[in-house]
């Protein structure tokens, strides 16, 4: 029984996905995914590699997921399939690639800068 392993990341969500062929049951954190992502848009983010590869349902899906929020872990999610995909079947990259999914997302969230209110916004200035 061949598993495909894969690391999904996303702002400071780190997904590590298990790929087992299967019946299609998706756990996350071993929780069903439906009870983990109540959102159905985050659901199909985090599926979507599946719907472009046209293997929906081909696949047992275990998925251990921490940090950031519920976006961040979908994208995570996301990407953490897309390379277990293509760890499967080196033929689908081209396909995912083109929809995105192979690359990540770099965007991380600024950090605070001293003397400031955030990362960029100031105090307010008086001039008297």
């Amino acid at each position: 029984m061949n598993v495909m392993t894969a690391t999904g990341r996303r702002k400071t969500a780190i997904a590590q996905v298990r790929l087992t062929p299967g019946a299609g049951k998706v756990t996350v954190n071993s929780l069903p995914i439906e009870e983990y992502f109540p959102i159905a848009l985050s659901r199909l983010e985090a599926l979507r590699p599946l719907t472009v590869a046209k293997l929906e349902g081909s696949f047992d899906i275990s998925i251990k997921v921490n940090g950031g929020g519920k976006n961040g872990q979908a994208g995570a999610v996301r990407l953490g399939i897309s390379r277990a995909l293509v760890e499967y079947n080196e033929t689908l990259r081209p396909a995912l690639h083109s929809a995105g999914f192979m690359t990540r997302d770099p965007r991380m969230v600024e950090r605070k800068k001293y003397g400031q209110k955030k990362a960029r916004k100031r105090f307010q200035f008086s001039k008297r």
